[in-house]
């Protein structure tokens, strides 16, 4: 695996000296076309780090917490757990943190570190994600979408951790 890209590395020169491509002028070209991309993203990416960040900050995220808890105990969700199913969505590096602390305090081999690690690795962060998609006028069902899917991934993971 070492040598693959290196190897891609070479294909891709050789191929292009084959056609007559100047390589550093078309990778330049390609580098001045990302400044008008990022001009026009950083403020849907800088939305969504904001809001999770406001989330978390207003109590909003413990609030929603302690009030869905009963429910996703009853569908197999862990109380303990249930912040990073609220948290996901929003951050991946903050649910990252989440399951490294269930884990060091209920054990990579609990009920609730199984399903904390299952939970992380089901979903994605999808207002990250629909930052990006907003970015080049999408519209608002795919996130809906998003959302309900991450939802059942993670009651379906804790389903399966119960289970196996």
């Amino acid at each position: 695996m070492n040598i693959l890209l290196p190897v891609l590395f070479i294909i891709v020169l050789v191929a292009a000296a084959f056609r007559k491509v100047r390589v550093y002028d078309s990778f330049a070209q390609g580098a001045g076309g990302t400044l008008p991309l990022v001009k026009k993203l950083f403020p849907y990416v800088a939305a969504v780090l904001v809001l999770a960040s406001l989330f978390e900050a207003s109590g909003l995220s413990a609030a929603l917490s302690k009030a869905l808890e009963p429910a996703l105990s009853v569908l197999g969700v862990p109380a303990p757990v249930v912040p990073l199913v609220l948290v996901k969505p929003f951050s991946g590096s903050g649910s990252l943190a989440l399951v490294g602390q269930l884990c060091a305090q209920y054990g990579a081999d609990s009920y609730v570190g199984r399903c904390a690690c299952a939970v992380y690795a089901t979903g994605e962060t999808v207002f990250y994600l629909s930052a990006l998609y907003f970015a080049g006028g999408g519209r608002a069902r795919p996130v809906v979408i998003a959302l309900l899917s991450n939802f059942a991934a993670a009651l379906l993971a804790c389903l399966l951790c119960r289970v196996l």
